[in-house]
């Protein structure tokens, strides 16, 4: 399953999210800390601590919306 790191307000996050409904991709939605100092595990994965990221099911983390965006549909479409 895909999972999403976000923030629900995001207008970034929210076209992925949009994206992933659209394709009917089940995924979990993961709430990134507010505090900068505390988003290690995006950092982890992806370098940096910016949203939106998603770490699909083979393990690939792609970073920034309209890079999710193109991945999604290159795999999935």
């Amino acid at each position: 399953m895909i999972k999403l790191y976000q923030f629900e307000t995001c207008p970034f996050c929210a076209k992925v999210r949009n994206k992933l409904d659209e394709l009917e991709l089940e995924y979990e939605k993961i709430e990134v800390p507010k505090d900068r100092e505390k988003r290690t595990k995006i950092k982890e994965l992806s370098g940096q601590i910016k949203v939106p990221v998603i770490e699909d099911s083979d393990g690939t983390v792609v970073n920034d919306s309209a890079k999710i965006i193109e991945y999604l549909e290159e795999k999935y479409i």
